[in-house]
């Protein structure tokens, strides 16, 4: 990205990456025009002659909202441009968007992939199709670079230009890099990835739907329900599964939400998710805070809003510790009524 560039990004992202987005880079006179992509023609329309980049999650946080990879990765291929995609919800278990089309994928390595809440990393996988070259956009991969000598990365190292750049440029003058032991506790916990994420995944579906039939819920977005809207989507990308996280809204509001959270007794009141505990959060009053009550509303974050990260407790705990904090709610909401 140079001084004036734009990206697209997806307006279902975690608040945080529409804060750094939406924000923090327009201090670097990086602008992103956000978009609704689950219309991917919305994303078509928005193209520039300065659009860098597409930028999407595989699944939501919070909302659950699945992306059409396929689509987004033909229209950024046509466009000229790469398609990143967060993985960080899916994991490489239950999505792998490589295959889909996808040129460039991030991970917060804190969550799944570590699995137990120790650790704090980042990752970025390159998938090497991208052609770098096929127009005047990245210069940086493709002009020689006066922080090497005069090095041109494409030429040099081709279908690695990219991933070589980040870490001889990127990580050399930017960081961070991983400490020892973060990088240790990330490997030791990918070794049972496959084990937790089917676990998460079965615990979260019998809870979604406990959840949908109980009478102190609104709605639930899950997308392993059948009443998704993106049920299909996460058949044909995440094998069927909704994955660990996901929202469902309690009658009551603002006040019920906070107060869910805090009767709660087995989940922890954490902003931490893809953790092997069952963590629960009201992202309009922690997460989402900083965000317009717009803003809010499209990531999936309105008042009435609980988000959860399911674990791998046993799911008939879980389910009773949600009950009896929703009856909790449910009583203290009534009697301020009254």
């Amino acid at each position: 990205m140079e001084p004036g560039d734009e990206f697209i990004a997806s307006n279902r992202l975690y608040g945080g990456s529409v804060t750094q987005f939406g924000k923090t880079f327009k201090k670097f006179d990086w602008q992103v025009r956000f978009v609704d992509v689950d219309e991917p023609e919305n994303v078509q329309k928005a193209l520039t002659p300065k659009t860098k980049a597409v930028f999407t999650e595989s699944l939501a946080n919070p909302g659950g909202v699945v992306s059409d990879l396929e689509a987004l990765a033909k229209i950024a291929r046509e466009a000229g441009v790469p398609l990143i995609v967060d993985n960080t919800l899916a994991t490489p278990y239950l999505c792998r968007p490589i295959e889909w089309g996808t040129d460039l994928i991030v991970h917060s390595t804190t969550k799944f992939l570590t699995g137990n809440g120790t650790v704090i990393g980042g990752g970025v996988v390159d998938s090497g199709r991208f052609d770098w070259a096929q127009n005047d956009k990245f210069g940086g991969l493709t002009q020689p670079e006066p922080a090497y000598h005069g090095l041109t990365f494409y030429e040099s190292f081709g279908d690695m230009a990219y991933t070589t750049h980040a870490h001889a440029v990127g990580l050399r003058d930017l960081g961070p890099t991983m400490a020892p032991m973060n990088a240790f506790l990330t490997l030791l916990g990918l070794e049972t990835l496959s084990l937790r994420m089917e676990r998460h995944g079965q615990n979260a579906q019998k809870i979604a739907e406990f959840l949908e039939a109980h009478d102190e819920v609104a709605w639930v977005s899950y997308a392993g329900l059948k009443s998704s809207p993106y049920h299909a989507l996460a058949k044909k990308y995440l094998g069927g599964s909704g994955g660990a996280l996901f929202t469902f809204g309690v009658k009551g509001g603002y006040e019920a939400g906070v107060k869910v959270v805090e009767s709660c007794e087995l989940l922890s009141h954490l902003a931490n998710i893809g953790d092997t505990r069952s963590l629960i959060l009201h992202p309009a009053s922690t997460t989402h805070r900083q965000l317009t009550d717009e803003q809010r509303d499209a990531a999936g974050a309105g008042p009435e809003v609980i988000r959860l990260s399911i674990g791998l407790e046993t799911v008939e705990d879980i389910i009773a510790d949600l009950d009896q904090a929703l009856e909790t709610a449910a009583q203290v909401t009534n009697n301020a009524a009254e």
